[in-house]
């Protein structure tokens, strides 16, 4: 039962973000393949990575990895920043452009979190960021990464 609760909106998050992807296919707004957007959502997600830290994390070769970030670059989802501390490394960071991109999938998460905390109120949306966080920080240890 739990399974399935978790699933469903694990799900309707998934297909709110698709609607509004294929809405803006209609619109010919969207340039990015579901690759370059899976790509995309590694990055943001890791908060400016180094194009070794992508690879790692997207399990692909540096050689593919570097392919599919050059892409990205010219379309203008995303842009290499040199490192302060090491010259020699560049850090990815997503642009304004994509950040209008993702926000048709994070725009709808405010909406639920709003619904959330009106309908359940302060003391069960406390525990609810509880329980959230712990499954966050110690039962998914197969994805060793500090997210946004």
């Amino acid at each position: 039962m739990l399974q399935d609760a978790f699933s469903n909106v694990y799900m309707k998050f998934k297909l709110h973000f698709y609607q509004k992807v294929f809405e803006r296919l209609q619109e010919r707004e969207a340039s990015l393949t579901t690759v370059e957007t899976f790509c995309m959502e590694i990055i943001y997600a890791l908060n400016n990575p180094t194009v070794a830290e992508f690879a790692r994390i997207a399990n692909i070769s540096s050689p593919n990895a570097a392919y599919k970030i050059n892409n990205l670059v010219k379309k203008g989802y995303l842009k290499r920043v040199q490192s302060e501390d090491d010259k020699r490394e560049y850090h990815l960071e997503v642009t304004e452009k994509y950040m209008r991109y993702y926000n048709i999938s994070y725009n709808y998460m405010d909406t639920v979190m709003k619904r959330i905390k009106e309908h359940f109120g302060e003391e069960d949306t406390e525990r609810l960021t509880e329980l959230l966080t712990i499954i966050d920080r110690e039962l998914m240890p197969e994805i060793d990464v500090k997210l946004r």
